[in-house]
């Protein structure tokens, strides 16, 4: 049995491109000093609001990272044991926690993110032009941005294709200075493109991101036949909401500078 959690942060969306600015968690625990080697995540814990979701606690048989994942809806037999988010099915695995991202202008869920043995991994899908990908154009945004903060960007080979390692110059509690890595991975789909988050001790273990990285391998988009315009964000809804998405009413604005301003976030732990 799951629990929602809501909470009311309004920080900036994980790893926003936000005039001219990349953000990834704020999270002390993933901030390291010069002199650390492996940073450590926390999940967040403002409870306010808990509610049960039916959801099933079950381990999920997922697709090994480079077996063809993840995937389009017409290339799997149904959704299996995965959770409905409109846009994305998605497997979950025991103890993972999900926290679902809402834009408070629209009340619409904009982001999902997952925190799993001391890692997190944040997914968005985004609509795709028809003839080609989007994911170098993105990487090479990303690179620059990061690189404009004084950070570092490095596009480096990876289980789902060319990715990037990020590190970004961050002020420590002790204020020391410090670096908070994340991994970008992404992968272009049938006219949708899938971006994902590593952070925490999987944005620099491989043996730490490896749980999640087969989740990412194991999930299914759900484009929709409507018109959308290249990287429109992809509408998504809570686990267990009543009706379709409104495929007519567009997600709030993720330009890829790929995102969006973070608001409260429903929580789900199983």
């Amino acid at each position: 049995m799951g629990l929602f959690r809501r909470g009311a942060s309004s920080r900036a969306t994980d790893d926003a491109v936000l005039d001219g600015e990349v953000a990834v968690p704020d999270d002390e625990a993933a901030v390291t000093s010069d002199n650390d080697e492996v940073p450590a995540a926390d999940s967040p814990e403002a409870a306010e609001l808990a509610t049960s979701t039916g959801a099933d606690d079950a381990a999920v048989a997922l697709t090994r990272p480079g077996a063809g994942g993840p995937w389009d809806e017409s290339e799997v037999d149904g959704i299996g044991r995965r959770v409905d988010l409109g846009a994305l099915w998605l497997p979950g695995v025991p103890g993972m926690e999900l926290r679902m991202e809402i834009d408070k202008a629209s009340n619409q869920v904009t982001a999902v993110a997952l925190n799993l043995q001391g890692s997190a991994l944040q997914v968005q899908a985004f609509a795709a032009p028809r003839t080609e990908g989007i994911w170098a154009e993105i990487r090479a945004e990303i690179a620059e941005s990061v690189t404009k903060q004084g950070g570092s960007a490095d596009d480096l080979p990876g289980p789902f294709g060319r990715e990037l390692l990020a590190r970004l110059p961050v002020r420590t509690a002790e204020g020391r200075t410090g670096h908070r890595p994340a991994r970008f991975i992404g992968h272009d789909g049938p006219r949708w493109f899938l971006r994902g988050v590593l952070t925490g001790k999987a944005a620099v273990d491989p043996e730490a991101a490896r749980a999640l990285e087969e989740i990412f391998a194991d999930i299914v988009v759900i484009r929709g036949s409507q018109a959308r315009a290249p990287r429109d964000l992809l509408a998504l809804r809570l686990p267990g909401q009543a009706g379709p998405v409104l495929t007519d009413v567009p997600a709030p604005a993720a330009v890829l500078d790929p995102l969006v301003p973070r608001g409260p976030e429903i929580t789900e732990i199983h």
